[in-house]
């Protein structure tokens, strides 16, 4: 008996041993595990080193707890993993989940600070075995760090899908969202954006929200073009302090001096995108008595730019099948007027092919009377980032435009292999200048005639970028239409456009990230509900009151004897 106890003392005390070793052993060594056959927990080289510029605490509070559909508790355990593998990585990262509807009147004030900043809720019809209701869930997130603040949306929209994928696709994007943040948050702003001026491009009333969105991450100013007529060098030099130039939607043609002046700004490693209408159409111009216009070619002398690029922009308008909705009144005259939804073909709704991380896992992109992009051969290389539906075609200009095409009826055979025209292209290489063995528009000391490697950016409509006004003549969001409530996500594809061209960090390349959830498919849980019970619920029970009959009536048998 005394041998067996020295025995017993013996194990317990290697055992120990052993622990204690195992402890002190892992106190200096660091490593996670990540089981999940994605590896959706890993996190990638660009956020640890995002992680390690965190040298104070950084707070995130989560706007998502409470009573949640089944889907936004999918979303609030997968941010809860993501933000608690962050913090495994650095302690500074603290973070809380905060109901906002957990008592209306004392909240209130939370939740008018919460709509104040742009952080709306959304409304969502939970459907319980067709029992429906409603409820209101607010996405967001907010990140404090030494006083500064950035929100952080982790809903995904994606138009035309069910909340279920939504949430997949958020859950996808919740790695780069917050990494995103904590990188705008933590880091100084180095990098300067020019929005180029001087050639009828859009005012800033248009595009207010993508100035905003840019700010949070880059310097950016107005550069206008009207000097290099007088000072052509001395505007080249001034550009040359930019890192990136976006030139939205110019509107008068280009003088062979300011062609020469982007031209050595890209050919000295500068960056730029183009966002280019070659026609001359516009949406307002249909709401009139008629409901017609003519869109016909516009002349911005620039064609001999791109084309030595290795791109043409041609002055045709891009009709296609998969269109953006239009309301237009309906009824007969005298009759109370009604609204009505319409198909608008020359708006194409552009769902993302590409797999390229500008682009990928982005949801629906809207145009209006955009244009075909052609790619020519030269050693630069192209990417189509955007293009149309397989049922969609090119429509020569001059051409007239009329509400009443609505209406029309077209098949599959009206578009035989016309579809998949090019909209938006990614250049990337070493171009050579347009101005290589021609006459120079001014004379110019330090002329290249080929770049170091550079990126360009060239859409074929300057409306992407446009943002509409409300009533009040304050900008809305970016991508949102008022006339059909709908939110589309040009603001996502400029702003990775805009990271693409300027991220040396690879922050970008976290997009590329593909996760998969298993969720619950709800029709037929429904359709099968009394045998998933029994299987998930009645089954382990059964299966334990077996394990018990049986330990018990061999533990009996045992110790009878």
């Amino acid at each position: 008996m005394k041998a067996s106890i020295k025995n017993n003392r013996k194990q317990l005390l290697y055992t120990f041993g052993v622990v204690l070793a195992l402890h002190l052993l892992g106190s200096f060594f660091f490593y996670r595990f990540d089981l999940t056959k994605d590896k959706r927990y890993t996190l990638s080289a660009t956020s640890l080193h995002i992680l390690k510029e965190v040298k104070n605490p950084l707070s995130v509070k989560i706007y998502m707890a409470g009573d949640l559909p089944a889907e936004f508790k999918r979303l609030q355990q997968e941010t809860k993993q993501i933000l608690e593998e962050f913090q495994a990585y650095n302690s500074n990262i603290v973070f809380e989940f905060v109901d906002p509807m957990e008592n209306q009147e004392e909240n209130m004030a939370l939740v008018k600070d919460l709509y104040r900043k742009g952080l709306t809720p959304i409304n969502i019809t939970v459907d319980d075995k067709g029992k429906q209701s409603q409820a209101l869930v607010f996405p967001w997130a907010i990140a404090t760090y030494d006083n500064k603040e950035v929100s952080i949306p982790l809903l995904k929209n994606q138009m035309g899908t069910s909340t279920t994928q939504k949430v997949i696709g958020s859950v996808q994007h919740l790695e780069y969202s917050f990494s995103d943040a904590f990188n705008k948050i933590t880091k100084a702003k180095q990098k300067k954006v020019a929005i180029i001026k001087g050639n009828g491009e859009l005012k800033e009333a248009f595009i207010a929200k993508f100035l905003l969105q840019v700010r949070e991450s880059y310097f950016i100013a107005p550069f206008t073009l009207d000097s290099v007529a007088k000072n052509p060098e001395g505007s080249l030099q001034a550009l040359k302090e930019y890192d990136l130039a976006v030139i939205a939607k110019p509107t008068e043609a280009f003088s062979e001096s300011e062609k020469q002046v982007l031209d050595q700004y890209l050919m000295h490693g500068g960056k730029t995108i183009w966002l280019v209408d070659q026609v001359v159409a516009e949406m307002d111009s249909l709401y009139n008595p008629s409901g017609a216009s003519l869109a016909y070619p516009r002349d911005l002398n620039v064609n001999d730019l791109f084309f030595k690029y290795g791109v043409r922009l041609n002055p045709d308008l891009v009709k296609d099948e998969q269109g953006s909705p239009i309301q237009l009144a309906s009824g007969e005259p005298g009759s109370a007027t009604r609204f009505q939804q319409f198909n608008w073909k020359y708006a194409p709704l552009v769902t993302p092919t590409s797999k390229h991380p500008i682009v990928k896992n982005l949801g629906g992109i809207k145009f209006d009377f955009a244009n075909s992009i052609d790619t020519l051969k030269n050693k630069i290389k192209k990417t189509v980032l955007l293009q149309s539906s397989p049922y969609s075609k090119r429509i020569g200009t001059p051409t007239p435009i009329n509400l009443s095409m609505v209406s029309e009826s077209t098949s599959p055979a009206d578009y035989p292999n016309t579809g998949g025209i090019p909209m938006a292209v990614l250049l990337e290489g070493s171009f050579h200048s347009v101005f290589e063995n021609r006459v120079k528009a001014f004379e110019q000391a330090n002329f290249q005639s080929t770049s170091q490697p550079t990126k360009m950016i060239v859409i074929s409509d300057g409306d992407i970028l446009r943002n509409q006004l409300d009533k009040n003549q304050l900008p809305v969001e970016l991508g949102y239409d008022q006339r059909s409530g709908n939110l589309y996500d040009n603001k996502d594809f400029l702003m990775n456009s805009v990271n693409y061209l300027l991220d040396d960090s690879g922050l970008i390349n976290i997009r590329s990230k593909d996760l998969a959830l298993p969720l619950l498919d709800k029709e037929k849980v429904y359709t099968n509900y009394s045998t998933i019970q029994v299987l998930t619920i009645g089954l382990p029970i059964l299966i334990l009151g077996i394990f018990g009959l049986v330990f018990t009536y061999v533990r009996k048998r045992k110790y009878a004897r």
